[in-house]
């Protein structure tokens, strides 16, 4: 098993270091941290966590919401998208035969159109959630043109074995796993990935700054502990979730723990980054 780290999306809202903690100017730089997995087996293909923002996205912006184009400051740059990436690394986007979602945020299914054999798995109160958007900020968060052209869905519930004191679903593979970690939106979930060298999980925005896991105390930038604040769907089970995740990095301080938006995350798996 191989596992690349992609960047699939740059938002650069306006802040600065009040936003991802290290930028000079008057823009943060947040990413879209997605990942591309080679199974091993046969048949499987590959496995991706996450799309970022899509061709259709880059081509028309306009189907996302304004609120959130302004909010995040969106560059919407075709060479970010996961379609293009996987084409660089030598696949084919028929190769992709599975799509993991964290969520179905509009900065994390974008690209779903862009694999269309592919079959996307989530949880199946995540789809249920969606399905009837009230409210301004579900109408503007949720885009259904993203996943209304997705023929092969697989739905999960939340049961299964325990993973580190957390809830786990097989997915896919024996060694892949969805975690449960509601708050965030309704069936938000990780993605558990077994490697040879051990466990990588992919948080999604269970959290969004770095300084929230692997430290005893909690520590996240104003203006991202603003914005989880404003995207909360259950405030309590994002923060006891948090808390989990601070508990398990701390434990197992060897386990390779990240979250969806920061850069300085992401640039660890990059090859050529400090």
């Amino acid at each position: 098993m191989r596992i690349h780290h992609l960047d699939c999306g740059c938002m650069c809202p306006f802040g600065g270091a009040l936003y991802d903690g290290f930028s000079k100017g008057l823009t943060a730089h947040l990413c879209c941290h997605c990942l591309l997995i080679e199974t091993d087996g046969d048949g499987d293909g590959l496995v991706l966590v996450d799309t970022g923002f899509g061709e259709q996205d880059v081509q028309n912006p306009q189907r996302l919401s304004r609120m959130f184009r302004l909010l995040n400051n969106i560059q919407f740059d075709p060479a970010l998208t996961a379609v293009v990436q996987i084409r660089r690394l030598g696949f084919q986007p028929a190769d992709v035969r599975h799509i993991l979602l964290t969520h179905l945020d509009f900065d994390h299914a974008g690209g779903l159109a862009d694999f269309p054999n592919a079959t996307v798995h989530v949880l199946q109160d995540e789809h249920a959630a969606v399905q009837q958007l009230r409210g301004f900020l579900p109408r503007r968060r949720f885009v259904p043109a993203q996943w209304r052209d997705v023929r092969r869905w697989q739905f999960y519930r939340e049961e299964g074995d325990e993973w580190f004191g957390f809830q786990s679903i097989r997915c896919v593979l024996d060694n892949i796993l969805l975690i449960p970690l509601r708050g965030h939106t309704a069936g938000h979930s990780g993605v558990a990935i077994q490697s040879e060298n051990g466990w990588v999980l992919h948080a999604g925005d269970a959290y969004f700054y770095r300084g929230e896991i692997g430290q005893p105390s909690y520590h996240c930038t104003p203006g991202l502990r603003l914005y989880q604040r404003l995207m909360d769907t259950d405030h309590d089970k994002r923060v006891l979730n948090q808390r989990r995740l601070r508990a398990l990095s701390l434990a197992h301080p060897q386990m390779d723990i990240f979250c969806s938006h920061d850069a300085r995350e992401l640039s660890r798996y990059l090859p050529g980054q400090p």
